[in-house]
């Protein structure tokens, strides 16, 4: 009996614990973290449930939730352009979250700085001195933790000294007083720190999307001649990068046209923009740089679709696809524009690699096949050819009349690991 007691009173029975008592409270937030917890990792496990064997993409329900979900988005856009406020301004004109009041392509904070860092790219050196620029030299540099609550207005450029900027810059291309890597490198920079202050400002009007066409194409005819550079790790990163901020670009241009819609109608170049977006992703071992086209193509509009510069997009693409070499070369040896082709000459040695393998085991052995008209299939100039069949570890031979002819049934072929040096493209008359 005295045992019981004591064991009583060492061990007393639970009660509910009152606000006042700490032991029950700690005993009650135990519970309830407890609880969090696993209703967390429940979520966590049906959320990030790397055995589950289903996709998004091939979920029909998802792909309802999401159309919708875009709708709904870009009807809340419409509607902000729309929305005119009491003093009859539409969205666009409305403030921004920041109103840029830097007068200068570059913050007199930060030339000062870079001046004392000697951080002064060669175009902005005043009389080739590395530690002294000026207000019409410099040009304010991408900076990453730059946002629209940490800096200031004095540090972010209005729309007109971004235009102004903008065009400076640009024209740093038509010189031939340096290297393209260097030109590229100081522009590739610059660019994007005006895209930065065009995003930091909300600034998303019509002149934003003049803006981004630049840019874009500036990104594009990069990825062209960065590629028949010199083939050194230094060219090969700066081209990566090169892709990676054309994607972006290219993306938020297509998300302005789409803001800036009115009456259904497309812009004036939107459907060229709108053909490289679908060139970028001809390679399925590319970069990605969005949703995949099968997803991509619902989004658009009739318009778009419809267009001269879709319609080429699209049939080069099923052309590709599908390894028909002629097709692919002749479509764009007669459509193609200087943009679009900037986009599709890496591939375009791809494909003769192609064709020449289909004709080196297609081939009779007795037969060889002339070099003259294998360059008017490959589209390219005849004393091209033969380095190009070298280049793919096959020989050419010559007969008694001096002709050069490709023997066929080789067993040397082999595509080349790297890139292909530039080869001519010519058009069929």
């Amino acid at each position: 009996m005295e045992r019981t007691e004591r064991q009583r009173r060492n061990h007393p029975p639970y009660r509910s614990a009152a606000p006042s008592d700490s032991a029950g409270s700690s005993s009650s937030t135990s519970r309830r973290s407890y609880s969090n917890r696993s209703r967390n990792a429940d979520y966590k496990h049906s959320k990030y449930n790397t055995n589950s064997n289903l996709s998004f993409e091939d979920d029909a329900d998802w792909r309802s939730r999401r159309s919708s979900d875009s709708k709904i988005y870009l009807q809340k856009l419409e509607a902000k352009e729309d929305d005119v406020g009491h003093d009859g301004r539409s969205h666009f004109d409305l403030p921004p979250v920041l109103v840029g009041t830097c007068p200068s392509m570059c913050p007199e904070a930060e030339r000062a700085q870079r001046e004392r860092l000697r951080d002064l790219a060669i175009f902005e050196r005043l009389h080739g001195n590395p530690s002294k620029t000026s207000p019409d030299l410099a040009v304010k540099k991408f900076c990453r933790t730059m946002s629209a609550k940490s800096d200031q207005a004095l540090d972010v450029r209005p729309l007109p000294v971004l235009e102004k900027t903008l065009k400076y810059v640009l024209s740093f291309l038509d010189t031939k007083e340096q290297p393209f890597e260097v030109i590229h490198d100081f522009v590739f920079d610059r660019t994007r720190s005006i895209r930065q202050d065009l995003s930091i400002q909300n600034i998303a009007n019509e002149k934003a999307i003049y803006m981004y066409e630049e840019m874009v194409r500036f990104h594009v005819t990069s990825h062209q001649k960065l590629l028949n550079g010199d083939s050194n790790s230094n060219a090969s990163s700066m081209h990566h990068l090169n892709t990676q901020q054309l994607s972006k670009a290219l993306i938020t241009l297509l998300n302005l046209y789409e803001i800036n819609r009115s009456n259904g109608a497309i812009f004036e170049n939107e459907a060229e923009f709108h053909s490289l977006y679908v060139l970028l992703h001809l390679d399925s071992n590319s970069q990605a740089t969005g949703e995949p086209l099968t997803l991509w193509f619902r989004t658009l509009r009739s318009p778009a679709i419809k267009s001269k510069e879709m319609r080429f997009a699209r049939t080069i693409l099923r052309y590709f696809r599908m390894c028909n070499y002629k097709g692919f070369l002749c479509t764009i040896g007669a459509e193609a524009s200087n943009l679009q082709y900037c986009i599709l000459e890496p591939y375009v040695n791809e494909i003769r690699a192609l064709a020449l393998s289909y004709i080196n085991n297609g081939g009779y052995k007795l037969h060889p096949y002339p070099l003259v008209d294998l360059s008017m299939l490959l589209m390219m100039e005849e004393s091209e050819v033969e380095s190009f069949c070298k280049a793919c570890g096959l020989a050419t031979s010559e007969d008694e009349l001096g002709n050069m002819s490709l023997p066929t049934k080789q067993t040397t072929f082999s595509c080349p690991k790297g890139a292909f040096q530039r080869y001519s493209f010519v058009k069929l008359k």
